[in-house]
């Protein structure tokens, strides 16, 4: 065992009712994933309170679901950072009160660790407007300024978040280098992962958390606490990825490390190539002779079908469709067909129930649904003569 560190650590994930979570995390069935999440870990994120203001009851289940020594940090409501763009002269003073005074419960309670200010990723530097707003700031919360442009990253901006205490969150993302700032007498890290479309929709290599040891040890000899959360919440990876790292800082406690298995394990199985031989009969099928209904249907069930096409056709958008690759957005979701490489890759929670059978979800139903029906009938022969060496995942980071 190293030395112990010398300051509160405090990592978790940023949300925690995801439906894609049941199975690499929450069990089926779950009735509080609040609850049951804070069975494990010690603090988390509130991501939805950017959306909009909680509710006064909201925040009292919030208060009444979690054990006493839970800790939350909550984004500030976008109307405050997105719409007014922090500006005083459009009340945002107000809309701070007003949303201060809602956690309350929190506060007084010991359950609120600081409020996170994430600005727009096109606000650029603009020192007076930054510490404008930060003036006005009820004193008696902590804050945490998360910046989304490097024009903000400079000896004024650091001055005057250490003027107000007020901390320079540390990320891991795309588009802004992992520096380390410390500006307050807390630390606030988030880790938004490194994938293309979008960032968060990705699972951390060993590797690529291995550096971030020696950085949060660096932090913890300057601050008091440390809040850190992963935001690469797609398909659960964000509780193996915060686990593993609070394994490589010592923090691990028995429960964890139960559930940091039982994640892997589950990833595992559906990254593995899943062996699905060929039924007796389907071995004498001739697939040329199979239209497309026939093939489609050896890929997707009948409920799933049917849900498949209800879907409008407004809401699929096909960006690609050529010899080598097929790739499609539906909703939210992302869909890769590659044809040279032989996988398809997804996003949407059903799709980890699939995997191993290798069968379709809607949307993917709606995929070949969509296309041109000689397109469709190409690729699913390729799919069912080829069925063995073709690989269903996740999408994540391509």
């Amino acid at each position: 065992m190293g030395k112990p560190l010398p300051t509160v650590i405090l990592l978790g994930t940023s949300g925690w009712s995801y439906r894609d979570w049941i199975g690499p995390f929450y069990e089926k069935g779950v009735s509080n994933m609040l609850s049951a999440y804070s069975k494990i870990f010690k603090t988390v994120e509130i991501d939805s309170t950017f959306y909009a203001y909680p509710s006064k009851g909201t925040v009292m289940g919030w208060l009444k679901h979690t054990p006493q020594n839970f800790i939350f940090c909550a984004k500030l409501p976008q109307i405050i950072t997105h719409e007014k763009r922090l500006d005083v002269k459009q009340d945002v003073e107000d809309d701070v009160i007003k949303f201060v005074e809602l956690m309350e419960p929190l506060y007084t309670n010991g359950k609120l660790g600081c409020l996170l200010v994430q600005l727009p990723p096109k606000l650029e530097f603009d020192l007076d407007l930054l510490e404008n707003f930060l003036r006005v700031l009820p004193t008696q919360i902590k804050y945490a300024v998360e910046f989304r442009d490097a024009s903000w990253l400079n000896h004024e901006t650091f001055k005057v978040l250490r003027k107000y205490d007020v901390a320079y969150t540390i990320v891991d993302e795309p588009h802004l280098p992992p520096e380390i700032h410390v500006t307050a007498d807390f630390a606030y890290f988030r880790w938004h992962g490194r994938g293309t479309r979008p960032w968060y929709n990705y699972r951390y290599k060993i590797e690529e958390l291995k550096p971030w040891v020696p950085k949060i040890k660096e932090v913890a000899e300057k601050v008091k606490v440390i809040y850190g959360y992963f935001n690469n919440h797609f398909h659960g990876y964000a509780v193996e990825n915060c686990l593993q790292l609070l394994e490589m800082l010592e923090e691990l406690t028995p429960e964890q490390t139960e559930v940091k298995r039982k994640a892997q394990e589950y990833f595992e199985r559906l990254t593995v190539k899943p062996t699905v031989e060929a039924s007796s009969l389907e071995m004498f099928v001739d697939v040329s002779q199979l239209n497309f209904n026939s093939l489609l249907q050896r890929f997707i069930d009948d409920a799933r079908l049917k849900r498949a096409r209800r879907i409008k056709d407004e809401e699929i958008t096909i960006e690609r469709a050529d010899s080598k690759m097929v790739e499609a957005k539906i909703r939210d979701y992302h869909i890769v067909v590659d044809l040279e490489n032989r996988v398809i890759l997804h996003d949407c929670a059903d799709w980890s129930r699939c995997i191993p059978q290798k069968k379709f979800c809607k949307h993917l139903g709606k995929l070949f649904l969509t296309l041109p029906e000689d397109k469709s009938i190409d690729i699913l022969r390729k799919l069912f003569s080829e069925r063995n060496s073709w690989q269903f995942k996740p999408y994540a980071g391509f």
